[in-house]
């Protein structure tokens, strides 16, 4: 899921500042003065030097010094930062998509089944812990129906004054705890959405991958998980009543690049419903017609897909470390470190 203002873009959470990204700080440090201080050394060390500092403008919130220094650092340290490759913007057909070997059917509309499966479980099980509870504990029919009321009165109160975020708190956390599969899933698809952004020059300032997690930290109960970004600027834009073809561009590609994730990953998407939500409302929210929709959203899947395909090696190690809740800062190091500056 992405955060952010009136575009697909959702979440919360600041990462505090990552004792990874100090140890690589002091090698390279060492290294450099070892060898002379060479000119790739010398980038090196200028890279994590700033990047511990932008992790300290992110925690602090200052989200216009933390931009400053990653531009500031555009092709002295950091290449890749909005460099990325991107197909030229046109009409694109539904067909021009297949012949890139894309299927817009099996991630435009996902559903998630994991979650739906796990909540039948709990389903069935509440039935049979109601059945074996009768026979222990000699209930009688009334005791039984006040039980149900009870639990049907828990279940209301949280449609009503949580929007169903206690249950979805609970199927997440289940999810995460007993699915391999869903927390893999999960993962990887915020690390689409944050590769994305970085490459596209939207700078990610925060990401949770648990309900449990954004709930602890930032207090948001009815979120699944997501990344939040550096997007005043964009707010700029949507307040003045003017988009940029390029603004949009961006946050197009990043809404759905969680969605273009799992589709790659699994041939089909789960989660990101909201995210492609979002960006309806936004073109919609712009007075886009369903034509003109249709062709934004169709040349941000191409050139999402396509940028995600040529970066996998990158994409894959930056969902190990915000497995491991690395920092903003050490996971943008990740995205540096595996990509060839001549590929982008």
């Amino acid at each position: 899921m992405v955060v952010g203002a009136a575009a697909a873009v959702v979440c919360y959470c600041s990462h505090s500042h990552s004792p990874f990204l100090l140890t690589r700080f002091r090698a390279v440090n060492v290294n450099a003065n070892a060898n002379g201080r060479d000119t790739q050394s010398e980038s090196n060390w200028t890279r994590l030097q700033k990047l511990a500092q932008l992790d300290e403008e992110l925690r602090r919130g200052d989200d216009k010094a933390a931009l400053s220094l990653v531009r500031d650092l555009q092709g002295r340290g950091l290449h890749c930062f909005g460099a990325a490759r991107q197909v030229p913007q046109r009409l694109y057909t539904l067909e021009d998509l297949k012949l890139n070997g894309i299927d817009t059917s099996s991630f435009l509309a996902p559903l998630d089944q994991t979650l739906a499966s796990i909540d039948r479980t709990l389903q069935i099980a509440l039935a049979f812990a109601a059945v074996s509870a009768r026979f222990a504990f000699h209930l009688s029919q009334l005791q039984l129906l006040f039980i149900a009321l009870a639990l049907l009165f828990v279940w209301t109160l949280d449609q009503i004054s949580f929007n169903g975020g206690v249950r979805n708190l609970l199927l997440d956390t289940i999810g995460h705890t007993f699915s391999h599969k869903y927390h893999n899933r999960v993962i990887q698809h915020e690390a689409g959405h944050f590769i994305i952004a970085y490459l596209l020059g939207v700078l990610p300032k925060s990401y949770t991958i648990t309900s449990l997690e954004t709930l602890t930290r930032e207090g948001s109960l009815n979120v699944q998980a997501g990344t939040a970004f550096v997007d005043f600027e964009f707010l700029e834009e949507i307040n003045s009543g003017k988009v940029s073809a390029k603004m949009l561009n961006r946050f197009s590609c990043i809404a759905l690049a969680g969605v273009a994730t799992e589709y790659l990953l699994y041939g089909y998407s789960e989660g990101g419903l909201g995210d492609i939500a979002k960006l309806d409302g936004l073109l919609k929210s712009l007075g886009f017609t369903q034509k003109k929709a249709d062709s934004q959203v169709r040349w941000a899947v191409l050139n999402t897909i396509l940028i995600l395909r040529r970066h996998e090696k990158a994409r894959l190690q930056l969902a190990v470390a915000m497995s491991d809740g690395k920092s903003v800062g050490s996971c943008i190091d990740v995205i540096e470190s595996n990509i060839d500056f001549e590929d982008i």
